[in-house]
């Protein structure tokens, strides 16, 4: 049995249609990522699984357990990290997580998630003196102090700068590395790529595909480029060549930089001509195509960030 099951889940506010038919599962012990952009329904879908918000049709199982019917054995069940998070700013570290423990049956050590989460030494602080990072760790520990099965994380990195975000990144493979499955919502394409063994891609409230973002991405047949420097000669002569590979959608020489453009593998294409003409190329770079690249070609959208 997958952790979570959902199968034609179906949402609409005031006549307006959020989710249209979301099916999809989660195994036990993975990350498993919902990516769309903002207004996609991802909170929604996520909000649905947790028993915050009721599913106008479709099934969900989590853990075997309906999140409406079975709310109050769910919530012993799994640990939530909200999009919005905020607590009194009076609230000292070691009091928020003495608090979300005493909600639980078997709760962690809370002193323990203080040590893993690297919050020793704010114990005593405050929540409103605790700097960006250090609210996220707090979340985190408090949505692991139940000591969930699943965990939901929604918008885990957002407002937080690059250094910060790596970090998180690195409590989230902890998280997965403790035996607990990992949903992850996110409008991130490189934290989804980082993190997700699976990633499920929602556009206008529909699953628009659902796999690795390795596949994702290399079922793309989305257009990019690949430069390289050779004599500016031999540049010149073989690019009328080049222009005729199958997938070359463009080519041009500018000095001694080629830039080639096209769709599917042109590259080996190219570099199997330039083996073939004994034409030595040199700094040769291959643009990588990204999930941002996978979401508009399945799509047709690009983010908005």
């Amino acid at each position: 049995m997958p952790a979570i099951d959902v199968i034609d889940l179906s949402k609409r506010y005031a006549g307006r249609t959020v989710l249209d038919g979301i099916t999809f599962s989660v195994e036990e012990g993975e990350i498993f990522g919902i990516l769309g952009p903002n207004g996609a329904g991802k909170t929604t879908t996520v909000e649905i699984l947790e028993g915050l918000r009721t599913a106008d049709s479709g099934s969900v199982q989590i853990l075997g357990l309906d999140p409406v019917a079975d709310g109050r054995r769910l919530r012993q069940l799994i640990g939530v990290q909200l999009q919005h998070t905020e607590l009194p700013d009076n609230l000292k570290v070691w009091e928020a997580l003495d608090l979300y423990a005493s909600f639980y049956e078997q709760p962690r050590n809370w002193r323990e998630l203080i040590d893993e989460w690297g919050l020793s030494d704010q114990r005593n602080v405050r929540f409103a003196k605790l700097s960006g990072g250090q609210k996220q760790r707090l979340i985190i520990a408090l949505a692991l102090v139940g000591n969930p099965r699943i965990a939901f994380l929604d918008e885990l990195t957002t407002g937080l700068d690059p250094q910060a975000r790596r970090a998180t990144w690195q409590l989230v493979e902890q998280i997965r590395a403790a035996g607990v499955t990992v949903v992850l919502v996110s409008h991130f394409m490189d934290e989804v790529e980082e993190l997700c063994d699976r990633v499920a891609v929602i556009s206008q409230g529909r699953i628009a595909a659902i796999d690795t973002p390795a596949a994702l991405i290399d079922a793309v047949d989305a257009e990019h480029a690949m430069r390289f420097r050779v004599e500016s000669e031999e540049g010149t002569r073989i690019l009328d060549a080049i222009r005729t590979l199958p997938g070359v959608t463009s080519a041009r020489i500018t000095a001694d930089v080629v830039v080639v453009s096209g769709t599917s593998d042109f590259a080996t294409a190219v570099t199997t001509l330039l083996a073939r003409e004994h034409i030595v190329a040199t700094d040769l770079r291959i643009d990588k195509r990204t999930l941002d690249d996978a979401f508009a070609a399945l799509t047709g959208r690009t983010f908005d960030h």
